[in-house]
């Protein structure tokens, strides 16, 4: 099925089922939030979410206008959008939207489904994508892996703390689903921006767990070799400026 969706490039990925929170300042994006709330109270309010290469904003380009200008120093795109953003990405519903004083919103959104980009519309003034939703797929084995990787996250997880001398309060409780524990690991890791794009674009959920699987091994046994590390590079979560 596809559709038409507002599109917003971010430097961070959102998974299906997993909350981010957004503090929207940039005019074109402030027009977009401004175009939700105006809708009938029936129609769903929502966009997609698409995670940026390079760490580059995307700029729409009216005709006649020059190439966009840097903006918040994440760089200038003056290409196609196609070629500065990921291809899947993933819807996001609004939960709460929050006005300010000044005209910036904070927003609440909650990932949905994913996406494949099929083409992009430059011409408004925010990006709006003809997007092709992705039926989530279990894979083969994705139970039996789903114990290992909840196994191999507490590891992580007691590692992690370790190394920003934190402590865990208490045990998580960690989904049974498969598919939803997949995503959950991917958020809740601490993974560049491109590792995380790789687990979203995962054809299917067996899949994801044995990337994680992998991964969740490698960092935690790097955490055992570094027991004092910075807190500043444990702890740079996908900051997710428009």
């Amino acid at each position: 099925m596809t559709e038409r969706l507002p599109i917003f490039p971010l430097n961070a990925v959102l998974y299906p089922g997993l909350v981010l929170p957004l503090h929207v300042f940039e005019e074109r994006y402030r027009r977009l939030v401004a175009d939700l709330v105006a809708l009938p109270e029936e129609e769903p309010r929502r966009f997609g979410v698409l995670a940026i290469k390079d760490g580059r904003e995307v700029a729409p380009v009216t005709e006649g206008e020059g190439p966009a200008g840097p903006l918040d120093g994440l760089g200038t795109i003056t290409g196609d959008p196609l070629e500065a953003m990921h291809h899947i990405g993933c819807v996001a519903d609004v939960a709460s939207v929050s006005p300010q004083a000044d005209g910036r919103y904070e927003l609440l959104v909650t990932g949905t489904t994913r996406f494949r980009l099929r083409s992009v519309e430059t011409g408004g003034p925010y990006l709006v994508g003809e997007v092709e939703t992705i039926e989530e797929q279990p894979g083969e084995g994705a139970g039996a892996l789903a114990g290992g990787v909840e196994r191999a996250f507490r590891a992580y997880q007691k590692r992690l703390a370790g190394a920003r001398q934190a402590s865990l309060s208490g045990e998580q409780e960690l989904p049974d689903d498969p598919q939803v524990l997949s995503y959950l690991v991917a958020a809740a890791s601490v993974l560049e921006v491109p590792v995380k794009q790789r687990l979203l674009a995962c054809p299917d959920t067996a899949s994801r767990l044995s990337i994680e699987l992998e991964l969740l091994r490698r960092e935690t046994a790097v955490l055992a070799w570094l027991p004092s590390v910075p807190a500043v590079d444990l702890t740079r979560q996908a900051f997710s400026p428009n």
